[in-house]
């Protein structure tokens, strides 16, 4: 069991998370993914099965969805687009728990969950709930994001959740006329920010277009065989190998 975290809102976690879990898929292994980022479920979206509603039985067994491979689960699957999220850290817990524990996911390798960012009640109810094998936090290269970062660790180190590494999103863009790489956020700080946590650097994700034209049309970056080769698609079947032999 894997969460994927961030220290802020805004830095792409769970288009990582998405595009991770594909990456461990095309590895071969059987893999599922729970969006547990109530207040903004965007898995639907990003997997293309966008307004469609989840199922359950007459025993409160709920079935996940199947979206290019993976089975998945989302809050947005039991609410409108529309409708706010305005519950209290008991009832989120609630959810939480009937999403590990009463669906149907059948046979995995991995559960990749994507959690909401920041340091709140789901992460704490997690870690209470179940034994992560492990947190992946992505963070871009702004120093407002790595101060956050900081903070994420060091609540998961507090409740004895070992880190993963970190992912730097967002940590460059190759221009297409120039060629050259130009750091939009500042310069990467993957690597100081990896030996100050004491952690593993799993890997850096450059901007592309196609990332964000992926996930708006619900048709996920690494499942399209035409970025095969580009530095994106390079860099996440890097975090991927680099997390499956961590895990194992």
């Amino acid at each position: 069991i894997i969460a994927v975290a961030s220290g802020k809102g805004g830095v792409g976690k769970s288009t990582v998370a998405c595009n991770l879990a594909i990456s461990l898929k095309r590895s071969g292994l059987k893999v599922g993914l729970l969006d547990a980022d109530f207040y903004g479920p965007s898995v639907p979206i990003l997997l293309g099965r966008r307004h469609e509603m989840a199922q359950g039985d007459e025993n409160g067994r709920i079935y996940p969805l199947d979206a290019h491979g993976l089975r998945f689960i989302s809050f947005g699957l039991f609410i409108k687009e529309s409708d706010p999220v305005i519950w209290r850290g008991p009832m989120l817990a609630n959810v939480l728990r009937q999403f590990l524990f009463d669906v149907n996911w059948g046979e995995l390798d991995v559960l990749v969950l994507d959690l909401p960012p920041g340091t709140g009640d789901v992460q704490l109810s997690l870690s209470q709930f179940v034994d992560l094998d492990g947190v992946v936090i992505v963070s871009t290269p702004q120093e407002l994001a790595l101060l956050d970062v900081t903070k994420g660790v060091q609540m998961f180190r507090q409740v004895k959740v070992p880190i993963v590494g970190v992912v730097e999103n967002m940590s460059s863009f190759v221009c297409d006329s120039c060629d050259k790489e130009h750091f939009i956020f500042g310069p990467s700080r993957a690597e100081e920010l990896a030996q100050r946590l004491e952690t593993n650097l799993l890997g850096r994700i450059p901007l592309e277009s196609s990332l964000r034209e992926s996930g708006d049309e619900g048709h996920p970056y690494m499942e399209n065989e035409s970025h095969k080769g580009r530095p994106a698609w390079n860099s996440y079947l890097e975090i991927a190998n680099k997390l499956g032999s961590i895990v194992r």
